[in-house]
Formats: C-alpha cells, sequence, structure tokens
C-alpha cells in the first residue's frame, strides 16, 4: 500500500511539473494614438509562468525595460510618468477561467478569457479581457490585446502634454512558452 502510495505521489508530482509552462523573454508592448504623435513602447524581458492544470497565469516586468523610439520619450516614461525607480516593476496574477477547454498536446487556437489582478505604477485594478492561446508542434504561445488608461493607476499627465497621449494606451501582450522542467 505504501508503494502505490509512493507512486501516485510521484506520478501526481510529474503531471504537476508537466502542466507549469514559462517564458523569460515575453513581449508587451503599448500603443498611444494622439493628434500630435503616435507613442509605442516595447518590453521584451516579460516572464510569465502558466500552469495549464489549473489556470493559474502571472507576469512581471521591469517597467525601465520599455524601448521607445525616441530616447527622450523612454527618459520622461521612466522619471515623470512611471517613475520606475519608485516602482521598478509591474505585475499580473490571475487566472484563464476556461482552462479546462485546452488540451496542450493538441494543436489548436483556443479562445479563453483571462481575469485577475494588474499592477501598475503600485496601484492594482481588476482586469478581464479575451486572449489566445495556441497550440503548435507541442509549443504554447499566448496572445492579448486591451486597454488600460493611465488615470486608473494614478499616472499623471501634465497638461502641457496632455494631447500627446491618448487617454487610452492599447496593450499588446505575447509569449512564447516552454515547459517548466523543475519541480
Amino acid at each position: 500500500m505504501k508503494k502505490l502510495l509512493l507512486l501516485l505521489l510521484i506520478i501526481t508530482c510529474y503531471a504537476t511539473q508537466a502542466q507549469q509552462y514559462f517564458t523569460k523573454n515575453g513581449r508587451l508592448s503599448f500603443f498611444s494614438k494622439a493628434l500630435l504623435e503616435d507613442i509605442r513602447a516595447d518590453n521584451n524581458q516579460v516572464i510569465s509562468v502558466l500552469n495549464t492544470t489549473t489556470g493559474e497565469l502571472q507576469f512581471s516586468l521591469l517597467n525601465n525595460a520599455f524601448h521607445f523610439d525616441k530616447a527622450l520619450m523612454e527618459e520622461h516614461f521612466n522619471d515623470d510618468y512611471m517613475e520606475s525607480a519608485k516602482y521598478p516593476k509591474s505585475t499580473f496574477k490571475g487566472s484563464i477561467a476556461n482552462i479546462g477547454a485546452i488540451d496542450p498536446a493538441k494543436d489548436g487556437k483556443y479562445s479563453v478569457t483571462v481575469s485577475g489582478d494588474l499592477q501598475v505604477h503600485g496601484v492594482t485594478r481588476s482586469v478581464s479581457t479575451p486572449a489566445t492561446l495556441t497550440v503548435k508542434d507541442g509549443k504554447l504561445s499566448a496572445s492579448a490585446v486591451f486597454n488600460i488608461k493611465p488615470a486608473d493607476h494614478n499616472i499623471k499627465i501634465p497638461a502641457a502634454v496632455r494631447n500627446n497621449i491618448a487617454e487610452s494606451l492599447q496593450v499588446t501582450v505575447y509569449c512564447s512558452y516552454e515547459k517548466n522542467k523543475r519541480v
């Protein structure tokens, strides 16, 4: 009986481990369409963990890892808006509601809903957005597009440049995951 319980424990641990996926180089970009100038920034150092058994999903990124076309925009973003020294990272902790519909062993595109807590600039807000999980040749990727308002996260935009930055920013997330080989 003890051997059977030990075997079941080992199988359970292996199955749980096999359902963990991660990336250290996910991509997150945001886009602001405004009258005077479009603003785009990219961050290719997003860390994310996805558990395909429970649906748990987490993201973390350093705010100063966003890169802009213009160095001055990057400086203003980090110093004046995001206050990256005070708020060095942004995070998301949530879950995929319909994770049971995903078969990581079967190629396909799966429409899912991701919900959870997004923390930006020290302010946490609940978010929910449609996303797509894609399984192709045993590899898993995820993508989503949603909008956030800087004002919702207490990011102050000075009146002098308010027309240069959209009230709502379009955020695009893309992660290509690998199976986690560690317990």
